[in-house]
């Protein structure tokens, strides 16, 4: 599964702000992701660059999250069975 921050940078941001903040930071960042989505589609707004660099900090505290957790390879798994399941319903080999 692909990694988006180091090792080292999670076990930092962890170290330095703990775990309830980065949780809290990740509900953030996701909100923010969302907003910007629903500006894209209901106000039919040019922001791309927006939703990049909130796409990259969900990535960034997602990554985190698994660092958190321990479950890189109960996301991968995860991922792989969903996206088979994608496939069989779009009836791809």
């Amino acid at each position: 599964m692909t990694r988006y921050v180091s090792q080292e940078i999670c076990k930092a941001a962890l170290t330095t702000w703990g775990k309830q903040k980065q949780l809290m930071m990740l509900l953030e960042e996701m909100s923010e992701l969302q907003k910007e989505v629903l500006k894209n589609i209901n106000r039919n707004k040019d922001n791309v660059a927006a939703i990049a660099e909130e796409t990259a900090d969900v990535l960034i505290m997602l990554d985190q999250l698994i660092d958190m957790y321990d479950i890189r390879d109960a996301v991968g798994q995860q991922v792989a069975f969903k996206l088979n399941r994608v496939k069989e319903y779009l009836g791809i080999k």
